[in-house]
């Protein structure tokens, strides 16, 4: 895939892996209207692409202050809807592509910030960084961004982020839940890189249909979720990487899994 053509993302492939980068440092990756179109466009190409893994990062001093309220302030209902809608698209796109998105945190995340981490299939954390929804200190409840937060970390812990708005630190947020792992400073390229190579080996078209059948299940009640899944697993046993994965268990060899 190419890098596309934006004014606030770059976008690099590195074997079979995207990163893409918010490149908004001095409004500190702030999501105007823009760079959340850039950001889906962005994602929906790597999806269409033979790409395996995904990094989403940000650059300058923190990884994204949310939404940019330069961009919100004084809009009508229907802009803002728009706006909101946009925003609602990047998150499920992250979660519909079926490469695994691992989200490289650093700095702070906050309100929308913190949604996109929650909303990543995987985070890794630098140890100075900070998660937070600070609405609830303000005028405007975050709302939207606890979509992701509430499943990522549950309900109480949730309404404390939501209603509280303090800003938690990087231990506390692996402890809840939000991200898998929190690394000194100085590891986080590394220790993120290792994580992706790990969660995109095997057969990437297996892992695509896990993925999204993962999400498509986890807010079913238990007999419905599975039902779905038995459907998704049965199925998913036919495709050639499926055959192949049992075939090389049995004959004690390495698989070859197609591309």
């Amino acid at each position: 895939m190419d890098g596309g053509n934006y004014d606030c993302v770059l976008v690099d492939r590195s074997d079979d892996v995207v990163t893409i980068m918010m490149n908004v440092p001095q409004r500190r990756n702030a999501l105007s209207l823009v760079h959340m179109r850039e950001l889906l466009d962005a994602f929906r190409r790597v999806g269409d692409s033979d790409a395996r893994g995904v990094i989403l990062a940000g650059r300058g001093p923190v990884f994204s202050a949310g939404h940019d309220f330069a961009d919100m302030a004084g809009v009508d209902l229907a802009s803002m809807r728009a706006l909101l809608n946009t925003c609602a698209q990047l998150m499920t796109t992250m979660q519909s592509i079926p490469q695994p998105v691992v989200a490289r945190v650093h700095g702070l995340a906050t309100a929308a910030g913190c949604q996109l981490v929650a909303s990543a299939d995987l985070a890794v954390a630098s140890d100075d960084a900070g998660f937070a929804v600070p609405g609830g200190k303000g005028g405007w409840f975050c709302t939207t961004p606890m979509v992701a937060v509430g499943r990522a970390v549950g309900r109480k812990r949730a309404l404390e982020l939501a209603l509280t708005g303090d800003t938690i630190d990087a231990a506390t947020a692996a402890d809840w839940g939000l991200v898998n792992r929190v690394v000194p400073a100085d590891q986080l390229v590394p220790t993120t890189d290792d994580l992706v190579r790990r969660a995109t080996r095997g057969s990437a078209q297996s892992k695509g249909i896990g993925k999204q059948a993962f999400y498509a299940q986890i807010d079913l009640d238990q007999p419905k979720a599975y039902s779905y899944a038995t459907e998704v697993m049965a199925a998913a046993s036919q495709i050639a990487d499926a055959r192949e994965g049992v075939a090389a268990f049995l004959e004690k060899r390495a698989p070859k899994f197609g591309s």
